[in-house]
């Protein structure tokens, strides 16, 4: 997981996480902060591993901590969140030792973490979609009744 350490400690991801967490400051629920980035890490590497798909660690890993760091740029200009993720991400994944081929597959998955089209895909693409879903946790969630979600689309129960 040594790529995925280099993610954690590279200065632009840093950055873009500082920027989330000051856009996010006063936000009562959904924040896209670490503990959402590895809840969707680790369930996207359960899924993984229940389906066996046999998907690198690091891929899974790379892509659900990548996947909300253009979060900040949505708030401020309005780009879909997706969008700026997707184009930031390969310059950290370079940089972290991950081949082409490997950014475009995260990259990819990035762009269509939103996309409902997906979600029965088994590859990093689907994984993302269904990981990043699951980590809600509405069913618990004290701003319930704020939310701007359907309630089709909170997580009632624990597991679908």
């Amino acid at each position: 997981m040594e790529r995925v350490n280099r993610i954690l400690s590279h200065p632009l991801f840093r950055q873009h996480m500082r920027e989330n967490d000051a856009a996010e400051s006063d936000r009562r629920f959904c924040r896209h902060d670490i503990g959402h980035l590895l809840d969707v890490a680790r369930i996207g590497e359960i899924l993984n591993l229940e389906g066996r798909l046999g998907l690198d660690r690091e891929l899974v890993y790379g892509a659900a901590l990548l996947h909300d760091i253009g979060r900040h740029i949505q708030y401020a200009d309005g780009t879909p969140h997706e969008l700026a993720s997707a184009q930031i991400a390969p310059r950290i994944l370079e940089d972290c030792g991950f081949t082409a081929p490997e950014t475009a597959l995260i990259a990819e998955a990035i762009r269509s973490h939103r996309d409902a089209s997906v979600s029965g895909r088994d590859d990093l693409t689907g994984i993302l979609y269904r990981a990043d879903k699951a980590s809600r946790r509405c069913f618990a969630c004290p701003a319930r009744g704020d939310c701007h979600h359907s309630s089709e689309r909170k997580n009632q129960p624990l597991l679908r």
